[in-house]
Parts: structure tokens; sequence; C-alpha cells
């Protein structure tokens, strides 16, 4: 999708609002010049956080769109559906349904954003549930997983649907002409995981997808595959914990090289290998998941991101419309469903008889 594109910031979700939010635009508008950028929420507070002199030097490509109302991040999602129609995160979603807006960029509440999201824009026809993605550092660069937490309870064509989507955004994004994607699983064997996973794996082996197995949870970030599916609870606790474990090996080793004056000296000689590590760890670098199958583009920051990640977030929305994600997931799921729609009939009753 070429031309000049908006991207509607909600800023007053997350932990930091409009202190996080505005930074993170300018910094985005100052190194992109073909993106003008939103900014919905307390017109008042924004304007603050802005200053006069950012309001002038930017002009027209930074706007601001007020909404009264805000998502409290531990807000029931069904009460921020119903009761915050003019909420940051409702206004910036409804600005993409109009077409004021390519995409939304929102550090707020989940369910609340996955909620409206869905609710507003509609899902993609054939698709039946919106999936969370993002990519995750690996040894050979990195690896997109989905789902993250959208969905904690999945059937077998659930994940099929998911891995149709996922693959078709790591090809357009990543230029990967054919995403090798495998299944999440408490091992390899073809006799191991559950029912919902082991129908998954038939469906996967008769679809036209580079499918190539099982992969247990080192393997996201050991072996090279480009795309990992698996439902949203464990998705969501796999992301968690790896984000865990980098941070814990951080603190380690800052302490380690803290604890006396050898230490300091021998971490003074080893701090380019120490800064390249913390890039390559640096969980901010990753910020913005994608929430897919959706009539339109919705990227999710993490709630405690600072300007650097929620500037990332923006980027991965930009890159979203430049390759016209909807468009071509809807393209994909559309062809694999109506291909495999058989295979995938056949093996379920076959399962089903199985069973009986």
């Amino acid at each position: 999708m070429s031309g000049r594109h908006t991207i509607a910031l909600d800023a007053m979700g997350g932990d930091h609002g409009p202190h996080v939010v505005v930074p993170a635009a300018l910094s985005f508008l100052a190194n992109n010049s073909v993106v003008d950028l939103i900014l919905v929420g307390d017109q008042e507070r924004i304007r603050a956080e802005l200053g006069a002199k950012a309001i002038q030097k930017w002009g027209e490509r930074i706007r601001i769109q007020h909404a009264t109302q805000t998502v409290e991040m531990d807000e029931s999602p069904s009460k921020a559906l119903r009761n915050k129609k003019d909420s940051s995160m409702r206004v910036a979603i409804d600005l993409v349904k109009t077409g004021e807006a390519n995409a939304c960029v929102s550090a707020g509440n989940t369910g609340a954003l996955m909620a409206i999201a869905r609710f507003v824009l509609k899902m993609l026809p054939s698709v039946d549930r919106p999936a969370i993605i993002t990519a995750v550092p690996s040894l050979h660069g990195h690896t997109h997983m989905l789902d993250l937490g959208a969905n904690v309870d999945c059937t077998a064509e659930h994940l099929f649907q998911f891995a149709v989507m996922g693959s078709e955004l790591v090809k357009a994004v990543d230029g990967i002409a054919e995403p090798k994607v495998a299944l999440l699983n408490i091992g390899q064997e073809e006799m191991k995981g559950n029912e919902q996973v082991k129908k998954a794996h038939e469906l996967l082996s008769r679809s036209g997808l580079n499918y190539v197995g099982y992969a247990e949870g080192d393997d996201v970030y050991l072996e090279d595959v480009d795309l990992v599916v698996t439902d949203g609870f464990v998705g969501n606790v796999a992301l968690k914990s790896s984000e865990g474990v980098a941070k814990m090996v951080r603190h380690t080793l800052s302490a380690a090289f803290k604890r006396n004056l050898f230490s300091r000296l021998a971490g003074l000689a080893a701090l380019p290998i120490i800064n390249s590590f913390r890039r390559t760890m640096d969980t901010r670098r990753y910020n913005g998941a994608s929430l897919l199958g959706l009539r339109g583009i919705v990227i999710k920051s993490h709630g405690g991101a600072d300007a650097f990640a929620f500037e990332n977030a923006i980027r991965i929305a930009e890159q979203e419309i430049h390759c016209d994600i909807p468009r071509r997931i809807a393209e994909q799921v559309g062809r694999h469903l109506g291909i495999d729609r058989i295979d995938r009939e056949r093996v379920i009753a076959d399962q089903l008889r199985a069973s009986a």
C-alpha cells in the first residue's frame, strides 16, 4: 500500500499514557516522512506533553483527536465495550473503521482492545477468531509466535487458521517465500500432545503450508523455524516466561560484574560483548504485537513500554500498512480453507470415529 499513511495512537493507554506515547510519536515522525499520526485522548494532557514548539514544528503531520474517557488497565472488557464508547481506545479504533487512519496502536488493556477491535472492525471472511502475534529473538534472528493470549481455549481448526494467518504475515514482513511453520508441543514425537494438538498436526500436515512438525519450548529460540503456533494460554505463559528469563539473566550479569573491583574491571573489558547481548535480548526491540484476523490493523504495545518500545510498535504498524496485511491474510485464508476444507473435514471425521 503506497502513498502517505496515518496511524492513530491511543495516547491514554498503558501504564504511562501521554508521558510515553507523545515522545515516541515525536521520535517516530523525526525518522519517518510518509506517515502522519493522530494522538487520541485528553486534549489538554496531550497538548501539555507535546508543547507549543512540537505542535508548530510538525503541523498537520500530528493532530489531536479528543476523547473524554480512558479504559483502565484492570477494567472488564465487556464494561469497556459497553460503557466506554468515547474512550481513547475506542475512538482510535473507530478512526481505522472510518478510514481516517490506516492502523491503530495501543498499550492499553489487552482484553478490552481485543473486544473493541473485534466489535468495531469485525473479522475477516472465514476467520473465526483473532490471534496475537509477535516476534521473539532466536539464534537465527527471530521467530514469530501466535497466539499469545487472545484465545485461551482453541480447537484444532483455530490453530490451523492461526498458522495460515501467521505464515502470511511472516511472508510479508520478513520476505520469506515459504516460512517454516511448527506446532508447539511437549515433545517432537508423533504420539505426544493433547487431542487438540494432534488434530491440528494432522490438518497442518495435509495443508499447503511449509509445516515442519512439532516444536518444543526451547526450539522457539534454538531451532531454525519462522513461526510457532499454539493456543493463547500456552503462548502467553511461554512468552512471559521467556521475558522473565531474559530479565533475570541481564540482572544476574550486571550484579556479577559489580561485585568487586576485579569483576568491575572484567566488566569494562567485556563491555562490547555485554552491550551486544543486551541489544539482542532487549524485549523493547520486539514490542508491538499484531491482532491478526481483523478487517484492519491493530497493534498492541506492552502496557509498561517506554518511548523506545512504543516507537517500535508504531513502526510495526507502518510496516503492516505497507504490506497490506489484512488483504493478504484474507486472500490466503480463503485459498487455504477452500483447498483444504475437504481434507480437514475428513481428518476431523476420522478422529471422531476413532474416539467413538
